[in-house]
């Protein structure tokens, strides 16, 4: 029989006689069933399920009742069978596809972007091709690339040969190359099976490789004496040419290229180089000769950087000594030297096992953050390695227990690395830009860079907390989670890859809008092989048109504290890259992409992090 719903149904006393019916309604706090307001907003049951109340409160309408004005009549007892059991089966499923669900592998959300990082991670490596001096391999991606720089240090009966060009100029400075092998040495220790999985591992090994290769030719450290090469190439303004005043490409270069000379008391320098070669002796540790070669280096050098001053030594920082770093004074000024004496001993004494380094290093971690000025505080870059000093002594704390006497200089690390992803979370400390950009050091400018690094901290320290089974970590006045670490991780890569106001991809040939005017003087100059001369090179820096040859996977400078962005060669605080911005964008880019495929380690299948492998040389107490 047909049933309605909705509408009441006037019903004669006749038809009730006919079919009794019972009112029912919800139950109240105290158990029993309350009496409906009315006969309309009642359900009309004819086969007598509900159950019959002894009182007569049937007839009385009830202030509390909590029924609805429908008029339901069921006629059907087959179709109503079929509605119970279909709304139990309902009710049993809903719990057990939440159970399903909590328990499946899930993808994790931060690693879901419309941005391909695959592709952007290869271009941001390609971008070390092009910066590739000496000999330049056949074989290279990079096709606007030739050998240059073959006599240099020739002057000075050293072989200076190779390394990278550090930016769009043609000079070589030994600090932020020892930086960018730390860094991207980091990244290959601990997310190696990522890069294996996209087929890049070679790739950045040989990066790193040529950067480390280089190091210990710029390094010759031995008992009696210690010499380090800062820089080859000159930058001031003599008058004479020279790799700043000339644009030109470095295949072309016939100006005299001079070699600045430091000892032992270059003390940021020397811990700088100590920390890239041991970082890359661990990515190189299946080549044994080689790797104990890069570690033999850094302890020779270690020995001698790091007698302090109340033995007769003196330390300091490479720029403070006019024929050290007088000239690199101007573009990278050193402030501090014990965070890379700290920066050094740490990855000293992962690369051999040996506690002393580590004991220096926690021993003199709380010198460098006295030392540390506030303008550098929260910063990872060329200058700084305080911040992401403190990340690993915290993952010491976490994943490796050396006992007494670390425990305060790690629990402090620890609480120091918390403290810098709330400054990174809030606004409190840094300001971003209308289009989300963290501006960590405004007044400097280059943003980028800062911002790169700062992705790559706090997603790397995400995975350290998830390994740990954490669900986040606590602020001053509040908490953050694992996600709000992760969102805010790619939020800073996906402004730099275009999700931006200028709607630019700030890396060279990624999407279809990028800067086209880059400030580099290979790019900018035509390889035509034809010979091109400084006055030459003066019209390729002048012209308004885009640069000839695309220096795939550099990123550049960046836009101003507005968003604002000028796309002009002659701007480079804009349009400039460097070797060591590079680097903190594939240290994001590698910490932001999907885990292998495949691993037999099942924190690595989940996270494509490498739990301990950092520790494979430190033994537990």
């Amino acid at each position: 029989m047909p049933y309605s719903l909705g509408s009441p149904t006037h019903t004669s006393a006749s038809d009730a006689e006919m079919h009794p019916v019972r009112f029912v309604h919800s139950v109240s706090e105290a158990g029993r069933l309350l009496p409906s307001a009315s006969r309309w907003n009642s359900i009309e049951i004819e086969f007598n399920l509900a159950p019959k109340s002894s009182s007569g409160y049937d007839s009385l309408p009830s202030r509390y009742s909590k029924s609805f004005d429908h008029d339901l009549v069921i006629t059907d007892r087959k179709c109503f069978k079929r509605f119970v059991f279909i709304s139990v089966s309902v009710l049993f499923l809903i719990p057990l596809l939440v159970l399903l669900l909590h328990f499946l592998p899930r993808k994790h959300h931060h690693h879901e972007t419309s941005k391909n990082l695959t592709l952007a991670l290869s271009q941001a490596l390609t971008f070390y091709d092009a910066q590739k001096s000496g000999s330049y391999p056949s074989n290279s991606p990079v096709k606007f690339r030739g050998n240059s720089g073959l006599k240099d240090g020739s002057k000075s009966n050293i072989d200076l040969v190779g390394g990278f060009y550090d930016s769009g100029s043609n000079i070589k400075f030994s600090f932020p190359t020892a930086y960018t092998v730390t860094l991207l040495s980091w990244t290959v220790i601990e997310y190696h099976e990522k890069y294996a999985d996209i087929g890049e591992l070679d790739h950045i090994k040989d990066i790193i490789k040529w950067g480390s290769d280089y190091l210990l030719k710029v390094t010759n450290s031995t008992s009696d004496k210690t010499v380090l090469y800062s820089q080859v190439g000159a930058g001031n303004d003599t008058g004479v040419r020279n790799d700043i005043n000339c644009w030109q490409r470095p295949e072309d270069m016939s100006y005299k290229r001079p070699v600045s000379m430091c000892d032992s008391t270059a003390s940021d320098l020397a811990g700088e180089i100590i920390a890239a070669l041991s970082a890359a002796s661990m990515v190189f540790r299946e080549q044994k000769e080689y790797s104990g070669q890069l570690i033999k280096a850094a302890e020779t050098l270690y020995s001698a950087a790091t007698v302090e001053e109340d033995g007769g030594h003196k330390q300091g920082t490479y720029t403070e000594v006019e024929d050290c770093g007088g000239e690199a004074r101007e573009f990278y000024n050193s402030t501090s030297y014990i965070d890379e004496l700290v920066w050094g001993g740490t990855w000293l004494s992962f690369a051999t096992g040996n506690i002393s380094y580590l004991e220096y290093a926690t021993r003199r971690f709380k010198e460098a953050a006295d030392e540390e000025k506030i303008s550098e505080k929260g910063r990872f870059y060329w200058n700084n390695k305080l911040t992401a000093n403190a990340v690993l002594l915290a993952r010491v704390q976490f994943f490796r227990d050396v006992g007494y006497p670390y425990e305060d200089a790690l629990g402090s690390s620890s609480k120091r690395t918390e403290q810098l992803m709330c400054s990174y979370l809030s606004d409190q400390m840094f300001n971003k830009t209308k289009g989300g950009l963290i501006l960590l050091k405004p007044a400097y400018g280059q943003p980028l860079q800062f911002a790169a690094a700062a992705s790559f901290l706090s997603k790397l320290y995400s995975d350290y907390l998830e390994l740990l089974r954490r669900s986040g970590g606590v602020c001053s006045s509040d908490r953050f989670s694992l996600e709000n670490l992760r969102s805010f991780s790619m939020s800073q890569v996906n402004y730099i890859l275009g999700d931006n106001p200028m709607k630019m991809s700030y890396m060279v040939g990624f999407g279809d809008h990028y800067p086209t005017q880059v400030h580099h003087r290979s790019a900018s100059i035509p390889w035509d092989g034809q010979y091109h001369s400084c006055e030459e090179g003066d019209r390729w820096l002048n012209s308004k048109e885009p640069n000839p040859n695309v220096l795939l996977g550099a990123m550049v400078a960046g836009p101003d504290e507005f968003d604002n962005f000028s796309d002009e060669r002659g701007k480079p605080l804009f349009t400039e890259p460097t070797i060591a911005s590079n680097a903190g964008l594939v240290a994001a880019l590698i910490a932001l992409h999907d885990p292998p495929h495949k691993s037999s380690n099942p924190n690595v299948a989940k996270l494509g992090i490498d739990p301990l492998g950092i520790f494979e040389k430190i033994h537990p107490v």
